[in-house]
């Protein structure tokens, strides 16, 4: 049971924080420009392709740096041309821009890159083990992503809220006419912020590509739960990403670890139902890919503006 615990915990953080590492992106680019970006988890299966192609010329620590400045300015060039375009018509035209970018990036995808996955794989040495606990190895790629998504939430949480370019960027959003009166270029400002959280999304897909699959479907496999996580953490709050990150991959670690069903669980509690029923053959593993939606729905009943969302004026 300890070992079960253990490792569950270990996993639980590293999805965790791979989420955040794609949802910190979204989080910035809604807080700061009020757009929530459908397309954003197909910028994230860009940057694990882009990766996958630069590998295999430049190595696995270059296109870890090249792939999401790439995925940034694909990000920059969709934003000064196309969303920001749409922008004046309100946030369904961006909703609607935003949706069909994603298909229009997925079928992309899959043109050039085929309908299968692809082996993208971190480099053999990062393979080895870490740490071992119980016979089981712990691989340094895993403690490499850990230690890269923790320098990101602090990095991130330095910039906007402790440097100039954050207080400018934060400013912009609310009061964009003053801050172009003061000389700043608002909508190049947006742009590059547009750029950025792509960027950070592009990040998610290098190191999530070879942890998960590197296939056309990655993009919907995450997508939905990307989206869950900034409406449980609070719409367009860092901190409250970073938390409903770690509390979704934690409940869905246990859960699939845990092999308990639904007649075990109330048999604790000391309420007794059929065995052989239809609910209680129900387990917990089965219910882990519903988690995230259960904790929406609870969220959006009890508490709507998320675990750190401010309240609305």
């Amino acid at each position: 049971m300890l070992e079960i615990i253990l490792f569950s915990l270990l996993n639980g953080i590293l999805y965790g924080l791979l989420l955040f590492m794609l949802s910190s992106g979204l989080t910035l680019i809604f807080s700061m420009m009020g757009v929530l970006n459908f397309a954003h988890a197909s910028f994230y299966m860009l940057g694990a392709y882009f990766a996958y192609t630069l590998g295999m010329h430049t190595g696995f620590w270059p296109a870890l740096i090249l792939a999401p400045i790439l995925v940034g300015v694909v990000g920059s060039v969709v934003e000064r041309f196309g969303l920001r375009r749409v922008h004046a018509n309100g946030h369904v035209a961006e909703l609607l821009f935003t949706f069909g970018l994603a298909y229009v990036i997925d079928e992309l995808v899959q043109l050039t890159w085929g309908t299968v996955a692809v082996p993208y794989r971190e480099p053999e040495y990062l393979r080895e083990p870490l740490f071992t606990l119980f016979g089981t190895d712990y691989s340094i790629f895993r403690g490499v992503v850990i230690l890269i998504s923790i320098l990101m939430f602090v990095a991130l949480w330095y910039l906007l809220k402790k440097t100039r370019v954050g207080m400018m960027i934060r400013a912009a959003l609310t009061h964009g006419a003053m801050v172009g009166h003061l000389g700043h270029n608002v909508p190049r400002l947006f742009m590059l912020v547009f750029g950025f959280g792509c960027a950070l999304a592009g990040l998610a897909g290098v190191i999530g590509g070879p942890l998960l699959a590197t296939e056309p479907g990655m993009a919907a496999t995450l997508g939905p739960i990307v989206f869950v996580v900034v409406v449980v953490g609070g719409m367009g709050s860092l901190p409250g990403a970073f938390y409903a990150s770690l509390l979704i991959g934690l409940l869905q670690t246990f859960f699939v670890a845990i092999d308990a069903s639904i007649a075990d669980i109330l048999g604790i509690f000391g309420l007794q139902i059929d065995p052989y029923g239809e609910v209680a053959r129900i387990t917990l593993a089965n219910l882990a890919p519903m988690t995230p939606f259960i904790l929406l729905v609870l969220i959006l009943i009890f508490r709507p503006r998320g675990l750190m969302g401010e309240l609305e004026p």
